[in-house]
Order: structure tokens, then C-alpha cells, then sequence
């Protein structure tokens, strides 16, 4: 690491080789200095920034050239230089910062700031502070959102939104529910980074527009248009673990205004590490490919067609240090392997209508072959999607209305889609679910909007379901607004897609009934602030307060019986209530700031009892921050997070591992160096900088994962013995964070456009 600073402070220097100068002054359109403008010259990178007056100057063995000026809050310019050695310029005004685009809140492309929904947006640059081979790694820095890993051995997890465990998150792929059920579990691997244009993020249900499983919340992935990404990108990474990533984007443009997009993305680990000495992998050992293809029709500047397909496949295993794929299925050496497949296909089609009616399709495959020790889970889901969507603005009416049907279909080799007269007869599971909704947003006066939405499902087994939302939103300023916002959500439960702990064999699942499905209500409060400073600084602050109250919600029991999972409708409620702000901050000499932290109690109430779910925080707190170093061009980036202790899944009263985790932080450095003109950038920094890891008997009982050397009583129950002197069995559940301790990497990326 230290040669690569040393190189890029050399490069930096040797571009600085001076034989003339050249001073200029950066002004605003009403003639006012721009403080900390960056002064760059395009042929070498060599630049500076100006002073609080607006002043610069830069030395330069050039004779002509150009340079380009940026600042926070106006356009970049390029100045051609023809021999002069002084230049003023006035910049135009640039407001981006207030005119962002988001869908995902109200199916309707609309500024964020006139959003009635508060959506939350991250970027490709933002992810790129701390460089992740998937997107499950890159929502580590996102406020109110974890992942969290649910097993030791395997390593897969989900997405937890304000505390609420991952099967209430619906991840959404350009709209698409293209991610759900079995799916989840490996899902959100894969996904090619090069072709991500920005994440939006609902905190708070959705199911009036998106139907089950947008209970706690929704992510939208939305990839690239096919007709403005890059001609070619590229981004290399290894870390000191020797993994391997690397995403490739490619873009064709064809005549009539047809053009293709493809990416790739390939990860490989291969060599396991074991340095907390329990003999198991620290890190899953994997082999992952995937393929994407998006084809885009567009006349008259508007999309008229679109579709994409995925193909995704992936190897992993976890276990003992002397697992081989000789010992998968067997009980001689402990290992968890899972070969995943996966095809995707997803399209948009607007109609050639007077009307803005479009018709949305996606369709996903997914095959999984595993073994856990030797318990074997062999699984298929598919899943049709179908939605046509009609939008009308009427004077101040903006209508939505649409239809849906989702059918999945799913099959394992589990009681779960087993005949209940013969486990012997398989019987898979076949639910169509149609649905309508219908939205009007109206704009009551300027600064005031009122939205109400309604959605009803038909459940095969649960009959009609509804949904409705109301939404208040209030603007007293261009660059404020306050929402109120009260939903319902419900979800419709399968435990063998949803929970891994049901599949890795280590204890046995009880459903004693049938399980309904979950509903929730939810009020959420948010305010959202912009404002560019006299110095030309930017700063946003988001604030929200949200209350959750759920009916009929789904709990495993791990405490009642330690051998056990008991899946069952709690005979109670739970609530979900906290306070969450960001605060992002960007100086015009191009230092950039976020901050965010929730706080949060999350709570389970039965026969007048109160407790916390296991593996949820109070408080999360979250920060990146980014500064250039010498030059415009090297930046050094931090960003990382904090996380207080919860609740722990320990096996009885004997247990002698913890029953709460400590408070725990993963950080992150990076040095990145930009060359401007040529699109090259490389990268390096370390992960993990704390070398943070849970306690080394984080799995209990590694030394005996089939359970040879453990005793039970007649009713199941685990005997203390000599041998096993706190009752335990074999349990890989006990994971709160990742095993994976300090590592270095390094990168490189390139886009050509």
C-alpha cells in the first residue's frame, strides 16, 4: 500500500513540472466569487482549487489546452486555453442536488423533493467509498439497513430494515419483484455492479403498490439505460484474502435507436482461512458467474421497450478446514454446499396508446441443490410476474391504477410441499395471486399534496386481503418538505424459502398450525432539508420517526425446545418504532460527508410479556466521508459502522457463550487515484480496519457437528454429560457479524465513454 501512495504522489508531482503561469478568477452568474472552485487541466490532471476569493493560480509546462472547472452547486465548464494567462468565468447554476429522480415510492417518475413517499437514493459513487464483489456487502453504510449473516458455516443472510428481519424486505430489480422467497437467501449476489445506475430505498410498508413481502420496507435496484451507459466498463478487485472480482459492462448501439448492454460479474474465493481456530471456514469458499443482457427500443427520446435477463450460478461451501467434495451429503466430515442456478427475464413495454399505459413482465427460475452436513435441501421456485400500469394527470389529479398477478410455484423436499397423508407424495406449491390497485395524488394548493392508494389481493387460501395508504406531504420552501405517511402491508409466509436456520438440519422444525399471513400498520414522519451555502457548500438533512404495529406476525421459537425451531402466529403483537436522520454534507473544495443513526425498540408482546427479537440492535450509526489528498484527482475515503449489542440465540441456560453481543464496528480506508482524461482509476485500501470478529465459539459444539457425543431424554431435551457439560448441540445460528477479520485490496476501474 505504501508503494502504491508513494507512485500516485510521484505521478502527481512529475505532472506539476511547471514552465508558466496561468491565474484566473470563478465566478457565480451575478458576478460573485466561488470559493474552493477545482481548476483542472484535462491534458495532465495537474490542478488546484481556488481560494475564498475565488482566485487561482496553476503552473503549467503547456502551452494551450484546456481546463475544466468544478464546483458543488454549478456545471462543469471547459475552458480552451489559446495562449492567455488570465481567464474569468461565470458558471451556471446546477440543481441537481434538488431534482433527483425516484419511481420506486409511487410508480411515478417525480423529483425527490416533490415525492409524497420519502426514497431514499444511493449511487454507484457512493458504494464506491467502500468497494463490495455484491450488493448484499454495499448496503453495510446505508442507514436502517444491515445485512445480517445467518449462518456461521454458509455465511448466506438477508436484508434488515430498522431492525425488522430480512423476509420483510422486498428487493425489486428495475421495479421488478425479481428477488423473493428462496431467493433471498443468495439472491442479491451477482448482480453486476457495472450495471447498477442507483438503489432507492422505502423504509415502512409497500404493499399497496407491491403486494406481499413489502412490509418493513422495499429496495429497487434500477440498472443502467442501455441507450446512456458507457461504451465500457471495467472494475478489478482482489484483497489479501485472495478474492477476486471483477465486473465487465459492454454497450452496443444499433440504428432506429436500438441498443444492447451487457455485463458480467465473476467472484472467486478459494482458499479457506480459519483464524479463530474452530476448525471451520471463516469465509465461504465460492465460485459465482453471472450474466446480464438488456436490449432497449427508443424513439423520440422516450424508452418504448425494454428486456433484460440474468443468468446466475454459484458453488459455495462452508465447513470443516478438511471438507472435499468427496464428504458432500455424508456425516464424516462436516460441510455445507449449495449450488445455486438461476435465470432471470424482465421487460417493459409502452403501449403504442394515446394513454401512458405500460405493461411490465418478469419471469425467475431458481434451483438450488444442497446439502447441510447430511441433510440434504433440494429445491425449485418459479415465479411470473405481471403488471400493466395506466398513468393519468387530470388538472391536479395524477392517477395510477393498474393490475397484477403474481403465480409462484415451489417445491422442495421438505414436509413443507409434502402430502400431509403421505410425506411420501410430493405435492408442490402452486399460488396465483392477482391483484388491482389505484392511486390519485392530488396537489390541493402549491406547497400541499395529498396521496391515497388502495390495493386488493386475492389469497387462494387467505381469500381477499387489503392494503390502503394515505400520504400527506407539505413543502413550506422549494428546499423543504414534510410528509406523514400511515400503510398497511401484509405477507404471505413460506419458512424453507425465508429462514435459513429451518434448513441447515441442525435443529428440527415444528409448525403445529396453519400460519396466516402477517399484517402490519404503519405512521411514519419524515422531514427532508437542502440548502447551498454562501460558500457554496451543500447540505441535506432527513429525518424520520416511524411506528410499526404487527398482527399475526411469525416468530421461531429457538428457547422452548434447544433441539428445536417452532414456527407459529404469535398469539400477541410486535411493534417496530424509532427515530432516523442522515445528514450529508459536501464542501465545495470537494470534501463529502454522511452521517446517519437510527435508534430504534423493536418488541414482541405475548400473555402481557414483553421481549426483544433476538438479533436486533437499538442503534445503528453509519458515516463515509471522502477528501481529496494533494490533488482533485486523489481522494481518500472512511466509512464504516456501528452497531449495539443484541439479543443472541444461546442453547438454554447452560450456554456459556454470551446471550448479547458487545457493541461492534466494521471500518473501512481507501486511497483512490483518478486519472480524469483517460478514465483510469485505480484503488487500495483495507477492510475491517478493527479486525473485528465474534468470539472464537461463535459455533457450538464445532468439534462434534452430527451430534455423536450428545445425550437427549426421552422428550428430546439435551443432557448435560462429563462430555458436554452445558447441554449443547451442534448450532451454527449464533452469528450476529461476519468471521471475516482485516484484509487489504486493491482495485481498478475504467470507464470509456
Amino acid at each position: 500500500m505504501q508503494k502504491i501512495i508513494s507512485l500516485l504522489l510521484f505521478t502527481f508531482l512529475a505532472f506539476g513540472a511547471t514552465a508558466q503561469e496561468i491565474r484566473g478568477k470563478i465566478l457565480n452568474s451575478n458576478e460573485e466569487p466561488i470559493p474552493f472552485a477545482a481548476v483542472q487541466f484535462q491534458e495532465n490532471n495537474s490542478g488546484t482549487l481556488c481560494d475564498e476569493n475565488g482566485e487561482f493560480s496553476i503552473e503549467t509546462n503547456l502551452n494551450s489546452g484546456s481546463l475544466k472547472i468544478s464546483a458543488v452547486g454549478y456545471k462543469d465548464q471547459i475552458i480552451e486555453l489559446d495562449g492567455q494567462t488570465f481567464i474569468s468565468v461565470i458558471m451556471e447554476s446546477a440543481n441537481t442536488a434538488f431534482e433527483e429522480v425516484v419511481v420506486t415510492g409511487t410508480l411515478n417518475p417525480v423529483s425527490r423533493m416533490e415525492s409524497p413517499v420519502p426514497v431514499e437514493i444511493y449511487t454507484p459513487k457512493f458504494f464506491q467509498r467502500n468497494p463490495t464483489p455484491n450488493v448484499f456487502e454495499a448496503l453495510q453504510n446505508v442507514n436502517g439497513v444491515r445485512p445480517q449473516v445467518n449462518c456461521n458455516v454458509c455465511n448466506t443472510g438477508d436484508i434488515h430494515i430498522n431492525g425488522l428481519e430480512g423476509p420483510y424486505t422486498m428487493v425489486l430489480l428495475d421495479g421488478m419483484p425479481i428477488v423473493s422467497g428462496l431467493s433471498t437467501v443468495y439472491g442479491l449476489s451477482g448482480i453486476p455492479n457495472s450495471m447498477i445506475e442507483r438503489i432507492e430505498i422505502v423504509k415502512g410498508p409497500a404493499s399497496s403498490l407491491y403486494g406481499s413481502e413489502a412490509v418493513g420496507g422495499l429496495i429497487n435496484i434500477i440498472t443502467k439505460s442501455a441507450a446512456k451507459a458507457p461504451k465500457f466498463t471495467a472494475d478489478v478487485m482482489a484483497t489479501s484474502w485472495t478474492e477476486k472480482n471483477i465486473d465487465l459492462g459492454f454497450k452496443k448501439s444499433f440504428s432506429n435507436g436500438f441498443d444492447a448492454l451487457t455485463g458480467v460479474n465473476y467472484y472467486h474465493y478459494g482458499k479457506p482461512i480459519d483464524n479463530n481456530g474452530d476448525n471451520f471456514t471463516d469465509l465461504t469458499l465460492q465460485n459465482r458467474v453471472s450474466v446480464f443482457q438488456k436490449l432497449q427500443l427508443t424513439k423520440n427520446r422516450k424508452t418504448v421497450f425494454n428486456v433484460a435477463g440474468r443468468y446466475f450460478y454459484e458453488d459455495r461451501w462452508g465447513g470443516e478446514m478438511n471438507w472435499t467434495p468427496t464428504f458432500r451429503g455424508g456425516d464424516q466430515v462436516y460441510g455445507e454446499s449449495i449450488y445455486t442456478q438461476r435465470w432471470e427475464v424482465l421487460g417493459k413495454y409502452q403501449l403504442p396508446t394515446h394513454e401512458d399505459v405500460s405493461l411490465s413482465v418478469s419471469y425467475n427460475d431458481h434451483e438450488q441443490n444442497s446439502v447441510y452436513g447430511d441433510t440434504p435441501y433440494l429445491a425449485r421456485q418459479k415465479i411470473a410476474f405481471g403488471q400493466l400500469l395506466w398513468l393519468k394527470g387530470i388538472n391536479k389529479h395524477q392517477f395510477s391504477t393498474g393490475l397484477a398477478v403474481r403465480n409462484t410455484f415451489y417445491n422442495d423436499n421438505t414436509p413443507a410441499t409434502a402430502s400431509s397423508e403421505n410425506l411420501d407424495i410430493d405435492q408442490p406449491n402452486n399460488t396465483f395471486l392477482p391483484g388491482v390497485f389505484v392511486q390519485d395524488e392530488i396537489k390541493v394548493t402549491d406547497k400541499f399534496n395529498v396521496l391515497g392508494g388502495y390495493r386488493l389481493d386475492y389469497h387462494p387460501t387467505h381469500k381477499l386481503i387489503h392494503t390502503p395508504r394515505l400520504a400527506l406531504k407539505y413543502s413550506p420552501t422549494p428546499q423543504q418538505v414534510v410528509r406523514f405517511n400511515v400503510g398497511t402491508g401484509f405477507r404471505v409466509v413460506n419458512v424453507f424459502t425465508e429462514d435459513h436456520a429451518a434448513l441447515t438440519g441442525a435443529r428440527d422444525v415444528i409448525i403445529n398450525e396453519e400460519l396466516l399471513p402477517e399484517r402490519s400498520t404503519n405512521l411514519n414522519l419524515n422531514y427532508m432539508g437542502k440548502l447551498v451555502t454562501s460558500s457554496n457548500s451543500y447540505i441535506g438533512l432527513d429525518a424520520t420517526a416511524f411506528y410499526t404495529y404487527f398482527y399475526n406476525r411469525i416468530t421461531p421459537d429457538y428457547e422452548t425446545n434447544t433441539d428445536q425451531i417452532i414456527y407459529r402466529n404469535l398469539d400477541g403483537h410486535s411493534v417496530s418504532k424509532g427515530i432516523s436522520a442522515n445528514i450529508d454534507f459536501n464542501a465545495a473544495n470537494g470534501f463529502s460527508a454522511s452521517i446517519g443513526g437510527t435508534l430504534m425498540d423493536n418488541r414482541i408482546v405475548e400473555n402481557g410479556v414483553s421481549r426483544v427479537p433476538l438479533l436486533t440492535e437499538r442503534f445503528q450509526g453509519v458515516w463515509s466521508f471522502a477528501t481529496p489528498v494533494f490533488s482533485p484527482n486523489l481522494t481518500f475515503s472512511y466509512t464504516g459502522n456501528l452497531y449495539s449489542p443484541m439479543d443472541l440465540p444461546v442453547l438454554g441456560e447452560l450456554d456459556p457463550r454470551p446471550s448479547s453481543s458487545p457493541w461492534w464496528s466494521i471500518q473501512n480506508i481507501q486511497l483512490s487515484y483518478k486519472h480524469a482524461k483517460s478514465g483510469f482509476e485505480i484503488y487500495g485500501g483495507i477492510k475491517n480496519l478493527l479486525d473485528f470478529t465474534p468470539a472464537a465459539n461463535s459455533i457450538a459444539r464445532a468439534h462434534d457437528p452430527f451430534d455423536r457425543m450428545v445425550d437427549f431424554d426421552a422428550e428430546g431435551n439435551v443432557l448435560p454429560t462429563a462430555e458436554n457439560p452445558y447441554a449443547l448441540t451442534f448450532d451454527p445460528s449464533y452469528v450476529y457479524a461476519p468471521n471475516q477479520g482485516r484484509r487489504g485490496f486493491i482495485g481498478l476501474r475504467w470507464n470509456l465513454d
